[in-house]
């Protein structure tokens, strides 16, 4: 039966756990004052860089310009301006949708909108998986990333674009490019409802992708 005082121990246990909990709030409230729209970037690095739009159909209508960094990874990015010049990324659908978060295509084995779906976000191309080419730029509003498994070596065909800053991803996984033009565009990319992201019924699809400079 309690007293109920507190023991000095008692009583560090609290503040520590109250000092957290408030740490959590404001960590919370600094993440939702970081800007939610492309970073500028500098165009001495990008001005021989390679271009791609990104047709969308579906909730978002219109073309995505996405500015490929061949400087942070030039083994995807030569794998994406391959794969586009295939016509491989056509009629691909964006299986996985976060919102908050990111929105995730480019499954050209399992994710075309024509087949049933249910396989999408499982499989590659028919290249061989990529070594990891981590950098230290960060994952920002309209970075642009390569989906991988656990293994850090796995990049294929799959990449996904940030609706918002996630400074978790950042060294973890490899850069391939920056929206430059379009954002709009990619807000309105219609959101899963499934576990994780997952698209329920009719999902957005990329009608094309192609390399433009």
């Amino acid at each position: 039966m309690s007293d109920g005082s507190h023991t000095p121990r008692e009583k560090r246990t609290f503040w520590i756990a109250f000092l957290a909990g408030v740490a959590v709030v404001v960590g919370y409230a600094i993440y939702m004052m970081m800007p939610q729209t492309p970073a500028e970037i500098d165009e001495a690095l990008t001005t021989d860089a390679p271009k791609v739009e990104l047709t969308v159909a579906g909730q978002a209508n219109g073309v995505i310009e996405i500015t490929l960094r061949p400087d942070l990874a030039p083994l995807h990015v030569k794998r994406i301006v391959q794969l586009a010049n295939d016509g491989a990324y056509d009629n691909v659908m964006f299986h996985r949708v976060i919102d908050g978060f990111m929105a995730q295509t480019g499954d050209v084995e399992f994710g075309k909108a024509d087949g049933n779906g249910t396989r999408a976000g499982m499989g590659g191309s028919a290249y061989p998986d990529l070594p990891a080419e981590f950098s230290d730029e960060p994952y920002v509003a309209g970075t642009v990333g390569m989906a991988r498994s656990q293994n850090p070596n796995s990049g294929n065909s799959q990449f996904f674009i940030m609706f918002a800053p996630a400074p978790f991803l950042d060294g973890d996984y490899t850069v391939v490019g920056h929206v430059t033009k379009g954002f709009e565009v990619v807000e309105q990319i219609k959101r899963g409802e499934g576990p994780n992201g997952a698209m329920i019924g009719d999902a957005d699809v990329m009608t094309s992708l192609r390399v433009v400079e």
